[in-house]
């Protein structure tokens, strides 16, 4: 169903419409839950590009787009690329749309568990908890 929601938008909307690049990031995350990891990246890589191209590095649909390709890489083992990427993410959704936001704080959470998948505990604890601090005080404890 993907494949043929992008074909179809490259169809009638063009490579370049924010709507078919949301057909191939949708698609990418299909493929990542499929374990095809290898098409997920290049996917989402083509997907990254364009909105970055067409909206902006600092788009929300571009940041988005960044941590599924983020997703991908973890998924892959690929810590230190998905860990540097994360950071990048991050950084840029701090800026763009605050500390407390709710996208950060997913962000902020996935770098944690990029760094427990390298066995850097410390460092993800201390993350786990500014995240949780930081959620309890936007969403209340309970």
């Amino acid at each position: 169903m993907h494949r043929e929601t992008l074909a179809l938008r490259e169809t009638v909307l063009g490579h370049e419409h924010p709507e078919t690049i949301d057909s191939m990031n949708a698609l990418a995350i299909a493929l990542n839950n499929q374990g095809k990891h290898e098409e997920a990246v290049q996917k989402q890589d083509q997907a990254l590009e364009a909105y970055k191209t067409i909206l902006g590095d600092e788009h929300p649909r571009t940041l988005s787009s960044m941590n599924n390709l983020v997703n991908v890489l973890d998924r892959q083992g690929k810590y230190p690329e998905a860990e540097e990427m994360h950071r990048q993410a991050l950084g840029l959704r701090e800026t763009v749309l605050g500390r407390e936001h709710p996208d950060t704080l997913d962000c902020m959470y996935n770098l944690a568990l990029v760094l427990t998948n390298q066995g850097r505990f410390e460092e993800a604890e201390k993350l786990y908890r500014e995240e949780l601090w930081l959620c309890e005080k936007i969403r209340g404890r309970e």
